[in-house]
């Protein structure tokens, strides 16, 4: 039974067409009237009107994501109307540039991917493999993805494609063979849900833990140089080993318990998985090309930045791959539903996020940081800032265009407010990681796991807006205390 190809957002279909009744109209008109509102206010100081009108569409786009009077993609593609036809997005350099990104292409592609671990059987040997050896709770299995996702972070620069690619596939597995799928609320509350909001926010996690666990890592690194300082990988290893792990310990019991699966002890499962297993017998020939393929594709990511592979391009060649073994087809690809609404939604979101910045959108709000914390100890002014930047992310599609956005605007400001340099580039640059999964569009990943199908818009916002607040306070407490004690401040 495959996991993918799932509408995200189940319709209600009479005579053909949705419905759209009170609740939708009232959410539609408050997207409406936000959305207006901001777009006719006269332009502060610094900012053009042109800025308000992309800041008023913007805004009215992420209402909409988040109260759905539509499906998604229906919403992304109405917001980029309402801002060409208005101006505010530029058809020719803007609007359609985030449908040609390719961190959203290697999204798509690990939909095609995970379709080949379903298709061969490989995903499901592998499920029962976990199952045998973790299968007794689905807090163990939690526990297992999380480790996987630890030891893999700190070699595969793309976090899309370390969940995307690698790990994803195992979940949709594990969640199939417990009868889990997107298809009904009782259905994916049994595993499914709770394995694919723990792995969102656990590679949040691992993003944050190490200068290559994901594509911003290095910009942060070369952003703080810029301003004068020097993050060498083993010091930001060092800084986060402590807190990150504390987070890895904390987050999966957290969700276990805000968003309980309802599938809690599975001992039989674990007997049934080795007996399944024996049953299965040896790999066939399908499965050993998709096995190499993916082994394969996991080596090119690891090394990616040393040989100058990049990430998108290791995922199609998997997909390519996939294609002329006849793992996969065309019509497969073409039915996967998923896939074409992540690349619609978060497309057209990563194409709104940079006029934002062109406008200097971005660059005024954090200006209205600064006034706000200017003379306070800079202990506090750091927190401030920490979960500002945190809250920011609400504006952005990706880790990488916040932090080329005000990165290091917010430094500056700290450390101009008497933050130590190294714990304020440190500390900011650990946020970048853990805002990945606080929306489902904060990242490749959350926009990966979004699109399965598996969480409802509410309980990811939920959920992602809880664990990160935990997670950010862990750093800014036991994560300062360990930064003291090796030296750091």
């Amino acid at each position: 039974m495959s996991t993918t190809g799932i509408q995200q957002s189940p319709q209600k279909p009479v005579g053909g067409k949705d419905t759209f009744d009170t609740n939708q109209l009232v959410h539609s008109l408050v997207c409406v009237v936000v959305g207006l509102a901001i777009f006719l206010i006269p332009p502060p100081q610094g900012l053009t009107p042109q800025a308000m009108h992309m800041l008023g569409v913007f805004v009215g786009t992420i209402l909409g994501l988040i109260l759905q009077p539509l499906p998604t993609s229906s919403v992304a593609i109405i917001g980029m109307t309402v801002g060409m036809l208005t101006g505010a997005l530029d058809v020719k350099k803007a609007a359609f540039s985030g449908l040609g990104s390719p961190s959203i292409w290697l999204i798509v592609a690990a939909f095609f991917i995970a379709q080949g671990f379903v298709s061969t059987g490989l995903g499901r040997r592998i499920a029962l493999v976990f199952l045998s050896l973790l299968g007794k709770s689905s807090l163990g299995i939690s526990y297992g993805l999380a480790a996987a996702d630890l030891v893999l972070s700190p070699a595969t620069p793309s976090n899309t494609a370390r969940l995307g690619g690698i790990l994803f596939p195992i979940i949709t597995s594990v969640s199939d063979v417990q009868d889990s799928t997107p298809k009904s609320d009782e259905s994916r509350k049994r595993i499914g849900a709770f394995l694919a909001l723990t792995a969102n926010n656990v590679n949040a996690i691992t993003s944050a833990m190490f200068i290559t666990a994901m594509a911003a890592g290095p910009v942060v690194s070369q952003l703080a140089q810029k301003s004068g300082v020097n993050i060498s990988w083993g010091l930001w290893a060092l800084a986060c080993i402590v807190p990150g792990l504390l987070c890895l310990i904390v987050i999966p019991a957290l969700i276990y318990k805000l968003f309980p699966p309802t599938i809690k002890h599975v001992p039989q499962a674990q007997a049934d998985a080795k007996t399944e297993l024996r049953e299965m017998g040896s790999l066939s020939g399908q499965e050993w090309i998709m096995m190499v393929t993916f082994i394969v594709m996991l080596i090119l990511w690891a090394t990616g930045s040393i040989f100058h592979v990049n990430a998108t391009a290791v995922a199609f060649l998997g997909v390519s791959v996939l294609l002329c073994t006849k793992i996969i087809s065309w019509n497969d690809m073409a039915s996967n539903k998923s896939a074409w609404s992540t690349l619609i939604f978060f497309g057209v979101l990563v194409g709104m996020a940079q006029p934002l910045n062109d406008l200097g959108v971005t660059g005024w709000a954090g200006k209205l940081i600064a006034n706000m914390v200017h003379g306070l100890p800079w202990m506090l002014v750091l927190a401030i800032l920490t979960f500002f930047y945190f809250f920011i992310h609400y504006m952005f599609a990706s880790e990488l265009a916040q932090v080329a956005a005000i990165y290091t605007l917010f430094v500056g400001v700290a450390v101009a407010a008497g933050v130590p340099a190294i714990a304020a580039a440190l500390m900011l640059g650990v946020a970048s990681g853990l805002i990945g999964a606080m929306t489902h569009y904060a990242s490749g990943p959350a926009a990966l796991i979004y699109g399965a199908g598996y969480v409802k818009t509410s309980e990811f916002l939920r959920i992602g807006l809880i664990c990160g607040l935990i997670t950010v306070s862990i750093f800014l407490t036991v994560g300062m205390g360990w930064w003291k004690v090796i030296g750091i401040w």
